[in-house]
């Protein structure tokens, strides 16, 4: 009905009733503006009817969408692995058709983005299958005995509608059980539904007759899902993990998921990250003794504390994501590398690792960042920037050119830390600032810049920490000096003997070396060192030392028989030629380092102490 003649027949009506229309046709009008984003009906179907193909099959049926055409884009990366990974090469036999199941045309407009050209229609459908057969808890695998993907991986998102709803309904494979962070639709056998697609590319799922481990904490059901067999010991499993969650809530103050799903596959490694959830990958035969079972627990650790620390608490350019591109940001070495200090951390503050262990430990990495070449090349933010060309594609020479935002970050959350306190007298730590972002910046809807995480830790300090922040965060200084200033406020110092602690010195090569098969290869060679200096190089293939054939067992032993000044003769290969290196050794000047107490400490230094390492109270 044309609005002039129902306005002109509404005069007619009681005023009550004129009041009535006129309002119900501003919130029609106001409705239709602000829902236009979110009215579309958006669902996926995924199925898996040949696993051995290791095929995944999906139809996306498409309503609502207005225009003669549409672009579906399928992600290049997805979010907490920095690393553009073109999922798109894994989709094949793609198609198109109408409600009616004609034929759409369509064509391919770059390397993840397809044109459908849709004529209007109300409703539409795509379908396409991907190749899924790489277990990482990145990407995608499929087989006779599972089924587990990103969904970063595996479905398009119609171009301009990233914020859209959608449902995503899972045809497992031999009536295997799911896995995921996704709520499910009620009524819907099978099916979930994801409030946007940053929401839907955030959930991993897992289809198999994997085992489940269940445990709450503080009313909220969590969940461990296991998949493939391992020398774990259930009780000791549930134990950790939820000795992790109780840590971590009771730093951060608040439980802020309705559930959470620990996915752990017992093959590979490593972790990722997710709102509600999180995959892992562990040895299945890794829980054969303790150091196990801690190494499982710093995984749990790191990943469960992204809930809050990137998932939440976000870095400027990591939300809302633009998946066909790098999303770039210098504040890496917090979203990680702090994580990962809280990581090693929280273990120790849960009882699961003794002090002493986790002192010793946090001593060997320390040792490790010094004896990296690259640690004077690259600052913590220039490796939070180049981590998409960097970090996930190391070459030989990356030891000396470049550093890891996880491991530099790690030791600035630690001296972070611990100045904090040291300057407050305990009253402050860095878990306040993570609470203090948390609160004033994801609750209030905002990502935080380097210039407001500065700013926030000086705000627990009580002090400018600009000359920190512009020499080993901005910039490149060596941590050496600034060690034992910030450990003193803990009653400790950082030891370190030269020589490596040995009465006797020991000669150095500084060749890092790996045995391939029948083959001894150079991997690397540390600037500055003789290898470095007399022509040994990465790739070089070592046959002999001193005119002996050499494993990687027996070079390291004869070396070890060399005295600093000896010369050596290694017989290399390189690209098919015999070379004869003569290299003088030198003497290994790498510091062995040891977390111990002061010869003297006070109270504060004790209590400072107490609460870094066992602090598992909201404060």
């Amino acid at each position: 009905m044309p609005r002039l003649l129902m306005m002109h027949r509404a005069r007619k009506l009681p005023l009550v009733f004129q009041l009535a229309t006129v309002l119900l046709l501003a919130c029609s009008a106001s409705l239709a503006q602000t829902s236009k984003p979110d009215g579309q009906d958006i669902a996926f179907t995924v199925s898996m009817s040949k696993p051995q193909t290791h095929l995944l099959e999906v139809e996306m049926r498409i309503r609502d969408v207005p225009g003669e055409a549409a672009i579906l884009v399928m992600p290049v990366w997805t979010p907490g692995s920095y690393l553009v990974r073109e999922f798109e090469r894994h989709v094949q036999d793609f198609a198109a058709a109408d409600q009616s199941g004609h034929p759409l045309e369509w064509e391919k407009i770059n390397k993840d983005s397809w044109r459908v050209k849709t004529n209007g229609a109300r409703e539409w459908r795509a379908t396409y299958r991907v190749y899924a057969n790489e277990l990482s808890v990145r990407t995608n695998e499929l087989n006779s005995d599972h089924a587990f993907w990103n969904n970063a991986a595996l479905l398009m998102y119609p171009d301009g509608f990233i914020k859209a709803p959608s449902t995503l309904r899972i045809i497992p494979a031999a009536n295997w059980k799911i896995a995921t962070g996704l709520p499910p639709v009620s009524g819907e056998k099978n099916t979930f539904r994801a409030e946007n697609f940053d929401i839907l590319y955030d959930s991993p799922v897992e289809c198999s007759n994997f085992k489940e481990i269940d445990f709450a904490v503080k009313g909220a059901p969590h969940r461990i899902v296991i998949d493939g067999e391992g020398n774990y010991d259930p009780a000791r499993l549930r134990s950790v993990v939820q000795r992790i969650v109780e840590a971590e809530v009771a730093m951060m103050g608040e439980i802020p998921y309705h559930d959470y799903t620990f996915i752990l596959h017992l093959r590979g490694g490593g972790g990722l990250e997710h709102l509600n959830s999180t995959a892992l990958g562990f040895r299945r035969n890794g829980f054969s003794n303790d150091e196990g079972y801690r190494s499982f627990a710093a995984l749990v650790a790191h990943e469960f504390f992204h809930l809050w620390n990137v998932k939440r608490i976000r870095p400027d350019a990591l939300g809302p994501f633009d998946y066909t591109k790098e999303n770039y940001t210098r504040s890496l070495w917090v979203a990680e590398g702090i994580t990962e200090y809280y990581g090693q951390l929280m273990p120790c503050r849960a009882g699961l690792v003794s002090e002493r262990l986790y002192l010793d430990q946090l001593a060997k990495r320390i040792q490790a960042f010094q004896e990296t070449p690259g640690r004077l090349e690259m600052s913590a933010e220039e490796a939070s920037f180049d981590s998409w060309i960097k970090l996930y594609r190391p070459d030989e020479n990356s030891i000396n050119s470049s550093i890891s935002y996880y491991d530099k970050g790690e030791i600035l959350g630690l001296l972070l830390d611990l100045d904090i306190r040291r300057r407050t007298h305990n009253a402050r730590s860095l878990d306040d600032v993570m609470r203090y972002l948390y609160t004033e910046f994801y609750k209030k809807g905002r990502n935080y810049t380097p210039a407001d995480f500065q700013k926030a830790c000086e705000l627990m300090a009580g002090a400018s920490l600009d000359q920190f922040f512009a020499r080993y965060v901005r910039g490149r200084d060596d941590l050496e000096l600034v060690y034992n200033e910030m450990l003193g406020g803990a009653g400790l110092r950082l030891e370190t003997s030269g020589a490596g602690g040995r009465a006797e010195a020991k000669a150095f090569l500084g060749a890092d070396l790996s045995q391939n098969s029948d083959r001894l290869l150079v991997t690397s060679v540390r600037a500055g060192s003789p290898a470095y200096e007399q022509g040994l190089n990465a790739n070089d293939q070592i046959v002999a030392l001193d005119g002996a054939r050499v494993t990687k067992e027996t070079f390291e032993a004869r070396l070890a028989e060399r005295k600093p000044g000896d010369m050596v003769h290694v017989s290399v290969f390189r690209f098919d030629d015999l070379r004869i290196f003569d290299i003088r050794l030198s003497a290994d000047s790498r510091d062995l380092f040891r977390m111990v107490p002061l010869a003297q400490v006070n109270d504060e230094q004790r209590r400072i102490y107490q609460s870094w390492l066992s602090e598992v109270q909201n404060r």
